[in-house]
């Protein structure tokens, strides 16, 4: 990944881990900041699993990657809010 490519995928996070706390029903008692810093780690990770199969650079919009980012992030805020919670 290139250093624009991290870059991306910082600014494209914060967007990720806004988008994986809407998909969550319910509300999670977790920081914004904690919740963008989740979404930052999933855009990071979906990126390079995106790599992994091969869908990282397709023509328009990488939707499929899209998904895995906001996927993960989803499920980054609902380990973390279930960690939280349970304490």
């Amino acid at each position: 990944m290139e250093i624009s490519g991290i870059f991306t995928a910082i600014v494209i996070g914060l967007i990720i881990g806004a988008l994986g706390r809407l998909v969550l029903p319910g509300k999670q008692n977790i920081s914004i900041w904690l919740t963008l810093l989740i979404g930052i780690i999933a855009a990071l990770v979906g990126t390079f699993l995106a790599a992994l199969i091969g869908v990282d650079d397709t023509r328009g919009i990488d939707w499929i990657e899209l998904a895995l980012q906001v996927a993960l992030a989803a499920g980054g805020v609902a380990l973390v809010a279930g960690a939280r919670s349970r304490r």
